[in-house]
C-alpha cells in the first residue's frame, strides 16, 4: 500500500507525453511545446492535416525517431507500452502482442486498428494486426502517431479503442547511408542497411534488416495438458517447461517519390515463429509458423491543386500468406481425451492467404470563410482467397477432438475456414470550423458499406476552445465499430467455435473532455477525462442444445471510464522528464463485475539526461497494477508489477560510430501476462520477458 501511494504521488508531480489538441498554424507555443515534446509538436492523425498536436481534434500522441533512439527501444512494442493508455499484453496464442487500450481487452486484441502511412495492416482471418506478427523494427520508424479513442469516422472498421499510425522513414529523413548492428540476450541478433537520396529527380529511400532471435523461455508451471493428465491418469504434460518465443525475419522497405507522386513497397517476412505458450495453452515443443507480408502504395497529392482545393488519389496492396511448415502440437504426444489416445500428440496446421485491395481518394476545400472541408470516398476489395487445414483429429458433435492415424488435409465444410471475400463501399466527410475566435469545432461522418453485413454510419464531434495563453480546453464525441473477422463470422469445423455469418459490428460510443496546460515554455501538462459504452460485443455463446458447442453473437456490452494524466518537464538544457498516469475502471454490464485483464493503474516514467560531450543516459519506469479477473475466474487477481529499463547512448551524428547499450527490466521482475478465464488452461498465468541487454552500433556515411 505504501508503493502504490508513492507512486500516486510521483504521478501527481510528473505528468508526460502530450494529448490531443486542434486546428492552427504553429506560432510561438508551438515553438515551445517543441522544446519539450522534442520536435513531436504536429500531428496528421486526427484530421488527414498536419495541425498542432496541442490543438488536434483528437487525444492524439507522437514519438518520433528521436524518441525511440533516446528510450533504447529496440521494437514497437517497447515503444508503445510508454503512451498514455496503452498497456502491450501478450497471448498464449505465439505470444503475440496484445495493444490494450483505456481498459478495452480480447484475446485477439482487434480494437485497436494498426497502420502503416495510413493504411490498415488489418488480417481478415483474426481481425488484428496478424498472430505471426514478430515485432516490428524501429530503424525503419520515422514517427508513431497515435488517437486513443474511436477513429471510425475517419478510418472506418476497427478504429474502435484505439488508432496506431506508423509512419516509416522518407527519403530526406534517412539521408545518406546507415548501416547497423545489434546483439542482444537469448541470442537476438539483427543488421540492417538503410539509404536516403537522390537519383536525378527521384528520391530514393531504401532499408534491409535481417535478425532473429532465440526468444526468452520463461517457464510454464502448469498447461493445459496438466489438467488432462490429472482427469485421465497421464503423464503427458511437458510442464514445468518453457515457452518458445523465437523467430528469425526479414524487413525490406523501397519508396521512390517523384513530384507529387510517391511509391512504396514493404515487405516482412517471420519465419521459425515459435508457438508460446501453446495454441492451444499446452506447451508444444516442435510447432512453427511462418508469415510472409507484401505492401505496396502508390499515392498522388497535390495540395495546391486550384485555388483553395487540394487532392489526392491512392491505390494500396497487400499480400499476406500465414503457413504452418510444421504443425502445432495442440497436445502434446500421449495425451488422451474421451475419444481415445494421441500416441503422437494432437497436431493441426490452419493456413490463410490473404489479398487486399484498396482505392481511396478526397478533396480538400478552403474556399469557405473559416471553414476547411475534406470529403472522401473509397473502395475495398478483401478476399481471404485460399485456406488450408492439416490435422490428425476430427470431431465429435460436442466438439471434443476424435483421434485419427495420420496427419490429413481436409477440404470444403470439414476444413477450419473457407475462402470468403469482403467488399466495402465508403464515403466521409469533415469540416474544420473556426467558429470565432479561439473556438473551433471540427465535425465528420462516415458511412461504410459492407457486402456482407450491411451498412454503419459513425460521427465525431470536437470543440476546441483556447481559453487563455497556456490553456486550451476540448470536449470530444465519436461512435465507432469493429466489423466482425472471418473467423467469427465464418469458422465451420469446429463445433466448439462456430462462425455466425449473421454477426453485426461491435459499436461504441465515446465522450472525452481535454484540458492542456503550458504551465511554463519548459512545462507541459495535460488531463483527459473519458467515458465509453460498448454494445454488441462478440461472443461465443453456448448452443441450445447442450453439448452441441458454441457459436459466436452479438451478445455483451461494457462500460468504462478512466483518467490520463500526463506532462513534459524541460528541467534544463541536458534533462528532459516525461511521465504519465492512466487509471480506468471497465464494467461488464451482464455481471456487473470488473471486465477483468487490463490495469487500473498504470503508470509509466522516463527521464533523458545528457552529459559529457553528448552521451545520453535514459533510465524508465514501468508500474502495472489493479488486473483483476472476469466473472466465472476464482483465481486472485494478477499481481502488480514494476520494471527498470535503462539506455546509453553515443551522441548520433554522421560519418562516426553510434552506439547503444540497452537493459531492460534491469531488475528481473518477475511479469506476467494474464491467461484466459477461467484459467483452468494457464493457471499461473503467461511469463514475459525477465533481464534483457542489448549491444547496438550503427555507422552513417
Amino acid at each position: 500500500m505504501k508503493s502504490s501511494r508513492a507512486l500516486r504521488l510521483y504521478v501527481a508531480a510528473l505528468f508526460a507525453l502530450p494529448s490531443a489538441a486542434a486546428l492552427a498554424e504553429p506560432s510561438g507555443d508551438e515553438e515551445d511545446l517543441t522544446l519539450v515534446y522534442g520536435g513531436a509538436s504536429s500531428v496528421s492523425i486526427a484530421t488527414g492535416n498536419a495541425l498542432s498536436l496541442r490543438r488536434a481534434p483528437a487525444v492524439a500522441a507522437v514519438v518520433t525517431a528521436a524518441d525511440i533512439a533516446n528510450m533504447g527501444a529496440t521494437d514497437l512494442d517497447h515503444v508503445l507500452e510508454t503512451v498514455a493508455g496503452i498497456h502491450v499484453g501478450r497471448s498464449a496464442n505465439t505470444h503475440a502482442p496484445l495493444y490494450v487500450v483505456r481498459g478495452v481487452y480480447s484475446t485477439q486484441a482487434p480494437q485497436v486498428l494498426v497502420l502503416q502511412n495510413g493504411v490498415p495492416i488489418t488480417i481478415l482471418f483474426t481481425g488484428n494486426k496478424g498472430n505471426l506478427w514478430g515485432g516490428y523494427p524501429v530503424e525503419l520508424i520515422s514517427r508513431i502517431e497515435i488517437i486513443r479513442g474511436p477513429g471510425s469516422a475517419l478510418y472506418g472498421s476497427d478504429a474502435y479503442a484505439g488508432v496506431i499510425n506508423i509512419i516509416t522513414k522518407g527519403p530526406a529523413e534517412a539521408a545518406g547511408t546507415e548501416f547497423g548492428a545489434r546483439l542482444g540476450s537469448f541470442r537476438t541478433r539483427d543488421a540492417w542497411v538503410q539509404h536516403g537520396g537522390n537519383s536525378g529527380p527521384v528520391e530514393v529511400q531504401a532499408y534491409v534488416r535481417v535478425g532473429g532471435t532465440d526468444g526468452f523461455r520463461g517457464v510454464v508451471a502448469a498447461d493445459a495438458q496438466t489438467r488432462n493428465d490429472a482427469l485421465f491418469g497421464t503423464r503427458a504434460s511437458l510442464a514445468p517447461g518453457p515457452v518458445d518465443t523465437g523467430n528469425r525475419a526479414v524487413d525490406a522497405n523501397l519508396e521512390l517519390a517523384y513530384g507529387d507522386i510517391r511509391a512504396r513497397l514493404n515487405y516482412k517476412l517471420r519465419d521459425d515463429v515459435g508457438p508460446g505458450a501453446g495454441i492451444a495453452s499446452a506447451l508444444d515443443p516442435s510447432g512453427h509458423g511462418r508469415s510472409e507480408r507484401f505492401i505496396t502504395n502508390l499515392a498522388w497529392t497535390a495540395p495546391e491543386f486550384g485555388p483553395d482545393w487540394g487532392v489526392g488519389l491512392s491505390l494500396n496492396t497487400q499480400q499476406y500468406a500465414q503457413e504452418i511448415p510444421t504443425p502445432y502440437v495442440l497436445l502434446p504426444p500421449g495425451a488422451r481425451l474421451p475419444t481415445g489416445l494421441f500416441p503422437n500428440g494432437m497436431l493441426g496446421a490452419p493456413e490463410v492467404w490473404e489479398r487486399h485491395v484498396r482505392l481511396g481518394a478526397y478533396a480538400d476545400y478552403s474556399g469557405f470563410a473559416g471553414h476547411h472541408v475534406r470529403i472522401g470516398a473509397g473502395h475495398d476489395d478483401l478476399h481471404m482467397y485460399r485456406t488450408r487445414e492439416r490435422r490428425n483429429f476430427s470431431y465429435a458433435p460436442n466438439g471434443t477432438p476424435i483421434p485419427q492415424a495420420a496427419l490429413t488435409d481436409f477440404y470444403g465444410p470439414a476444413m477450419f475456414l473457407e475462402p470468403q471475400r469482403r467488399r466495402i463501399d465508403y464515403l466521409y466527410a469533415q469540416d474544420e470550423w473556426q467558429l470565432a475566435k479561439d473556438w473551433n469545432l471540427t465535425a465528420g461522418v462516415r458511412h461504410d458499406r459492407y457486402s456482407d453485413f450491411g451498412g454503419t454510419t459513425n460521427p465525431r464531434l470536437a470543440l476546441v476552445w483556447d481559453a487563455s495563453f497556456d490553456l486550451t480546453a476540448k470536449l470530444l464525441y465519436g461512435r465507432a465499430f469493429r466489423a466482425p473477422s472471418f473467423n467469427e463470422a465464418y469458422s465451420g469445423a469446429n463445433p466448439v467455435a462456430l462462425g455466425n455469418a449473421n454477426l453485426k459490428p461491435e459499436t461504441d460510443g465515446t465522450l472525452e473532455a481535454v484540458f492542456a496546460w503550458q504551465a511554463q515554455s519548459e512545462l507541459q501538462a495535460n488531463l483527459t477525462l473519458y467515458r465509453y459504452s460498448m454494445g454488441n460485443i462478440i461472443r461465443l455463446v453456448p448452443r441450445a442444445v447442450a453439448g452441441t458447442g458454441a457459436v459466436y453473437q452479438n451478445t455483451g456490452s461494457q462500460s468504462g471510464r478512466g483518467v490520463e494524466l500526463e506532462g513534459a518537464w524541460r528541467a534544463s538544457p541536458d534533462l528532459r522528464v516525461t511521465a504519465n498516469y492512466a487509471w480506468q475502471r471497465s464494467i461488464d454490464k451482464a455481471t456487473n463485475t470488473d471486465a477483468g485483464y487490463a490495469p487500473r493503474n498504470h503508470l509509466h516514467g522516463r527521464a533523458e539526461w545528457r552529459f559529457s560531450r553528448g552521451y545520453m543516459l535514459s533510465p524508465q519506469l514501468n508500474w502495472v497494477a489493479g488486473r483483476r479477473r472476469p466473472a466465472g475466474d476464482a483465481r486472485a487477481p494478477v499481481a502488480d508489477y514494476k520494471t527498470v529499463d535503462l539506455s546509453l547512448s553515443s551522441p548520433h551524428g554522421k560519418r562516426h560510430w553510434n552506439v547503444t547499450v540497452a537493459v531492460r527490466n534491469l531488475f528481473n521482475a518477475d511479469a506476467r501476462e494474464p491467461s484466459a478465464a477461467p484459467g483452468l488452461a494457464l493457471p499461473f498465468d503467461l511469463p514475459t520477458a525477465g533481464r534483457a541487454v542489448s549491444v547496438q552500433a550503427s555507422y552513417g556515411l
